[in-house]
């Protein structure tokens, strides 16, 4: 099996540097004013990323200082994204319907206030509310803000717009966890969702200031919103969309959710040596996910998921069956699937991001923002059932969860291949070549891109 793997990774990556001279001309570099909203989109990604993971180490404080058992504890990890996902489905209704500024800039605005509600709550009941409300903001906000970035940077810049915001997961676990741990340990543990609420609130400012109007698909007719979304949720390439999309998460959090809690049983390791681990693998992910950005601009964006999402699919397996290890051992398994897992999301996204046309982008990704919360639901779901606590603690059953992990890895991979690019979503070339995706005619098509095209994969 590992031979087998070795090999397909190997071909993978003869073929990427087969196809590199022929694939691209030079990227057209970033301008001074997408840089600034780079920024801007980064922030916010940023804050939302540590909103989201800041939750599971403080586990074993809330759950001492709430009284709650590990029962209520997952209700509170779920509520988040479970409410982010009914919450995206619901907005695919009316995304497009609304200028994209004025939409991130409410949606957002939400989130902070709801951030600002979990650092305060008195108690479970309370907290479980805030972190709903923290879903449904935050998932909607992390939908705009996609569907930002597809409307404005065209595909040939899209890759590095896509690494830039996909490396804010390595920041929130480079600076967010390390930060909020520690702020949970001196002052309290409401004092990490305080501090991020008044974070939140500056980039907010910072967003009323430099976020532009996108206003390019509100040109396209529009039908009944019920219509107009049945329309979006059947065109066949949306739908290989959203099953790539459901199989890649679920191949990334079945294993990476339970990563934390195996390896702090087996090796004794306490909060602080949590992230330090975190911090190591984030900062790899960083470095990581921007120079994978910058691949995806030059080579085919398929075969480089497919490189990635190997070599992720390998380390599932590995993560699954080491659980005894130093600090450096343990360091270099979860930077190496962060990069990894992280690093294969910017030609994934990228390729998401141009598998629709612009009038409908934001009713597609709110769908598929749904599907990618079911899918972060279920993965701990399905890897709780299948481990189970000795008496000592330590957890016994990763190996299968690995194996889980690697299986539906390997179904992305070959639904990748059925994602194709919208019309007039192709990466520019000299030479135009025929457009697919023509399930997509009965869609409004305002806002396409010049039809001189090659294929992103």
């Amino acid at each position: 099996m590992v031979s087998l793997t070795i090999g397909f990774v190997r071909d993978l990556y003869e073929n990427l540097m087969a196809a590199a001279p022929s694939a691209r001309s030079p990227a057209p570099p970033l301008t001074h004013a997408e840089w600034g909203l780079l920024l801007v989109l980064v922030a916010v990604q940023f804050t939302h990323m540590v909103d989201f993971v800041i939750i599971m180490p403080l586990g074993a404080r809330l759950q001492r200082e709430l009284d709650i058992g590990p029962q209520e504890f997952g209700w509170v990890v779920a509520a988040y994204a479970w409410a982010a996902g009914v919450a995206s489905l619901l907005a695919g209704f009316a995304m497009d319907r609304f200028d994209r500024r004025p939409a991130l800039l409410a949606l957002y605005g939400g989130f902070a206030v709801s951030t600002l509600l979990c650092g305060l709550a008195a108690n479970y009941e309370q907290l479980l509310i805030a972190r709903t409300l923290a879903g449904v903001f935050g998932g909607l906000a992390a939908v705009s803000l996609m569907a930002v970035v597809g409307d404005v940077f065209p595909p040939e810049k899209r890759g590095r717009a896509m690494g830039a915001v996909v490396s804010s997961f390595a920041a929130a676990s480079v600076i967010g966890l390390p930060i909020g741990l520690t702020l949970a340990e001196f002052f309290g543990r409401g004092a990490p969702f305080l501090a991020l609420a008044a974070v939140s609130a500056a980039v907010w400012v910072l967003g009323w200031v430099r976020l532009p109007s996108v206003r390019e698909h509100l040109a396209a007719p529009r039908r009944h919103p019920v219509t107009e979304f049945a329309a979006v949720a059947r065109v066949p390439n949306h739908l290989w969309g959203f099953a790539f999309t459901f199989f890649l998460v679920l191949g990334t959090f079945t294993v990476a959710s339970f990563m934390a809690p195996v390896y702090s049983a087996a090796n004794g390791w306490q909060e602080g040596t949590l992230a330090m681990v975190y911090f190591v693998a984030g900062a790899c992910t960083f470095v990581g996910t921007n120079l994978i950005g910058r691949l995806a601009d030059r080579f085919p964006r398929l075969i480089l998921f497919r490189v990635l999402g190997a070599a992720a699919l390998v380390l599932a397996v590995v993560a699954g069956y080491l659980s005894v290890m130093s600090f450096w051992g343990g360091a270099a398994i979860v930077s190496g699937f962060m990069v990894a897992a992280a690093g294969r999301m910017v030609p994934a996204q990228a390729m998401l991001l141009g598998a629709s046309v612009p009038a409908v982008r934001g009713a597609f990704m709110s769908l598929n923002t749904a599907v990618q919360h079911l899918a972060t639901g279920l993965a701990p779901t399905i890897a709780g059932y299948l481990l189970t606590r000795r008496p000592d603690g330590v957890l016994e059953g990763f190996p299968m969860v690995g194996w889980v992990s690697a299986g539906t890895a390997a179904v992305s991979l070959v639904l990748a291949g059925r994602l194709k690019p919208a019309p007039g979503q192709q990466m520019a070339a000299p030479e135009p070549v025929e457009s697919t995706g023509a399930a997509e005619r009965d869609l409004p098509t305002a806002g396409q891109r010049p039809a001189a095209v090659v294929a992103e994969g």
